[in-house]
């Protein structure tokens, strides 16, 4: 399953708009363009359980005391525009998650790694031994 086959329901979804700050003269101050949408993962029924948690393991500093996300843009001087910034960016952490993780084989190292590491030892070792010595006739 990949991030282009999840899909959050609009419902599940919900959008406040606050005035944006930054440059845009006069306009900034008459309309609200910014866009912050709010979404309850642990709630949604249009995510498998799997991905649900991994999304609520990986974005746990994301969410609210509440469990929600926020997302917020004001990239853009249309309020549109903005929702849809948002809803990208969230499809975008959903397909972060999708695919569950690779499973890990421990390895061990090599024969000859083992060789280079102790030798280097070595090396290091004597070149130690001989900082302290002084030799006088």
């Amino acid at each position: 399953m990949n991030g282009g086959e999840l899909r959050v329901p609009p419902g599940e979804l919900t959008f406040s708009y606050a005035r944006s700050g930054g440059a845009g003269g006069q306009n900034v101050n008459k309309v609200s363009s910014k866009a912050v949408m709010r979404w309850r993962p642990a709630e949604s029924s249009a995510i498998p359980a799997a991905v649900r948690e991994r999304f609520v393991a990986r974005f746990a500093s994301r969410l609210t005391a509440e469990g929600e996300l926020v997302l917020a843009s004001d990239r853009y001087r249309d309020r549109g525009r903005n929702v849809a910034d948002c809803v990208e960016r969230l499809h975008a952490m959903l397909a972060e998650v999708a695919r569950p993780p690779k499973a890990r084989r421990p390895t061990k190292p090599g024969r000859g790694a083992k060789e280079r590491r102790l030798g280097e030892k070595k090396r290091a070792s004597e070149r130690k031994q001989l900082r302290g010595k002084r030799f006088e006739d």
